[in-house]
């Protein structure tokens, strides 16, 4: 990853893959902060496993933990939440009108303008001999 601009309030020569790292690892701590152990459960399922539930190099803990019902909707909750959020912060572009249609679907779209980008000062006069029929 390159670097960040300063224009974003951030030090200059700051690489964007240490920014990935610390707002993940904001995001691991609040999703963490937000988790209430229950000893009293803990303690039970401590004492059904036995010794397995530090389990060791040999030991296999395939099949001794049963999730609850209010675990896994406590999870299902947290994703939605986070899927909610996640949407607020993208945005559909405006679509142009007037711009030439040169696409099937988006994702097409979105290839043929990578292209244009970087081919396209050497296929402007390619482009205009195809639109006016005068291509060799």
């Amino acid at each position: 990853m390159g670097l960040v601009s300063p224009a974003y309030g951030i030090e200059p020569g700051t690489l964007a893959i240490d920014l990935v790292c610390v707002s993940k690892s904001r995001q691991y701590n609040r999703l963490i902060n937000n988790m209430k152990p229950d000893m009293a459960q803990y303690e039970r399922q401590k004492e059904k496993v036995g010794d397995a539930f530090y389990g060791g190099r040999n030991t296999i803990l395939h099949g001794l933990h049963e999730d609850s019902k209010e675990g896994i909707d406590h999870m299902v909750e947290d994703l939605e939440k986070i899927i909610t959020k996640r949407e607020k912060y993208s945005r559909r572009r405006m679509h142009n009108d007037d711009a030439d249609i040169d696409y099937i679907n988006e994702r097409n779209m979105n290839f043929n303008k990578k292209l244009e980008r970087y081919y396209g000062e050497y296929t402007t006069e390619i482009k205009q001999n195809l639109e006016r029929g005068t291509a060799v």
